[in-house]
C-alpha cells in the first residue's frame, strides 16, 4: 500500500481534496466513455431481450440508421452519460476512501487484493445507489420498440407517474449483482494486472514516466475489462429482461426465477462477445483516462507500488 505523503503536486495525498479529485477523474473517465460506446449498447440490450431481432451488430446499425440516423444509433445517450457520470464519481471516488482507510487504517497488515476487493465492493455499492433510476430510464428506452421515452426527460417522468420512485430503483438488486463482482475483478484484476507488470519490466514504477505508466495503465485496464464481461454478463442480461419484462405487481425474485425459465442458461450469456469488445476497450480507456487525469494533477498512477 501507498502511505500518506505530504504532497503531490498541490494536493496532499489521502486528503479530502484528493478524494475529491478521484471523484472527479471518474466522472471524466466514466461518463465519456460509457456514452461513446451507446451504439454497441443499444443493440446489445436489444439483442439480449430479442435475440432474433437482427440478424448481427453491423446489421443492426445499418437498420437503425437507415429509419433513424445517427441519433437512433446513439438512442438512450443522455441517461448514460449522466449515469455513468454519477456513477463513475462514486466507484472510483469511493474506491480511493475505501482502500486507503481498510488497508492503511483499519487492516494495515491485510492481503493487498482482499482490501481491493473489499474497497471496490463498497464503492460500487455507494456507486450503483446513483446509477439505477438512469440505468432504468436507459434500459426501457432501448429495448422497446416503439421506445418507451424519447428523452430522459420524459423517461424519467413516465417511470415516476406510474410506478413513483420504486419504479426506478426495481432493478437495484440485479445490478448490484451485475456491478459489484464486475467492479471487484475491474480493480482487482486491474491493481494485481499492473503490479505484476512492472515486476516483468523488472524496474520499480518510479523509474518510468507518465506516459511508460499511463500505457500500463492502459493494458492492465484492457486485461481487467475481459475478466469484467464475463463475470458480470448473466446478471446484465437479467438487468435488461428485468427493466423490459417485469409484470405489474411481480416481486423481483418471481420475475428473474420466469425469465430464466423462459431463456435457460445459454439466455443468459447472448450477446456475450458484444460485451467483451465492450468492456474491453471501455474499461481499458478508462483506466487510461483516469490515470492520466491523476498525472495532470500531480498525482501518482494507480498501481504499481
Amino acid at each position: 500500500m501507498q502511505g500518506r505523503g505530504p504532497s503531490a503536486g498541490n494536493i496532499e495525498l489521502f486528503s479530502p481534496t484528493y478524494f475529491a479529485a478521484c471523484g472527479l477523474g471518474g466522472i471524466i473517465s466514466c461518463g465519456p466513455t460509457h456514452t461513446s460506446v451507446t451504439p454497441l449498447d443499444l443493440v446489445k440490450c436489444r439483442r439480449q431481450v430479442d435475440p432474433n431481432i437482427y440478424t448481427s451488430n453491423f446489421s443492426a446499425w445499418r437498420s437503425i440508421f437507415a429509419k433513424e440516423g445517427l441519433r437512433g444509433v446513439f438512442f438512450g445517450w443522455a441517461p448514460t452519460a449522466v449515469g455513468y457520470s454519477f456513477q463513475g464519481a462514486g466507484k472510483y471516488g469511493f474506491y480511493e476512501v475505501f482502500k486507503y482507510y481498510y488497508g492503511e487504517k483499519l487492516f494495515p497488515n491485510a492481503n493487498k487484493t482482499v482490501v481491493y476487493l473489499g474497497a471496490s465492493a463498497s464503492a460500487e455499492f455507494l456507486a450503483d445507489i446513483a446509477l439505477c433510476p438512469f440505468e432504468a430510464v436507459k434500459v426501457r428506452m432501448q429495448t422497446t420498440l416503439p421506445p418507451y421515452a424519447n428523452s430522459l426527460r420524459e423517461g424519467w417522468g413516465k417511470v415516476t407517474a406510474k410506478e413513483g420512485m420504486a419504479g426506478l430503483y426495481k432493478g437495484l438488486y440485479p445490478l448490484w449483482g451485475r456491478q459489484i463482482p464486475y467492479t471487484m475483478v475491474k480493480f482487482a484484476t486491474f491493481e494485481t494486472t499492473v503490479n505484476q507488470i512492472y515486476k516483468t519490466l523488472g524496474k520499480p514504477k518510479e523509474s518510468y514516466n507518465a506516459l511508460q505508466q499511463t500505457g500500463v495503465s492502459f493494458l492492465g485496464g484492457y486485461i481487467a475489462g475481459i475478466g469484467c464481461a464475463v463475470i458480470s454478463h448473466p446478471a446484465d442480461v437479467m438487468v435488461s429482461k428485468l427493466n423490459a419484462d417485469r409484470q405489474p405487481g411481480e416481486s423481483g425474485g418471481k420475475a428473474m426465477s420466469r425469465i430464466y425459465g423462459n431463456i435457460g442458461f445459454k439466455g443468459l450469456w447472448n450477446g456475450l462477445p458484444v460485451r467483451i469488445a465492450m468492456i474491453g476497450t471501455l474499461t481499458a480507456f478508462q483506466w487510461l483516462i483516469y490515470d492520466s487525469f491523476k498525472v495532470s494533477l500531480g498525482l501518482p498512477t494507480t498501481g504499481g507500488h
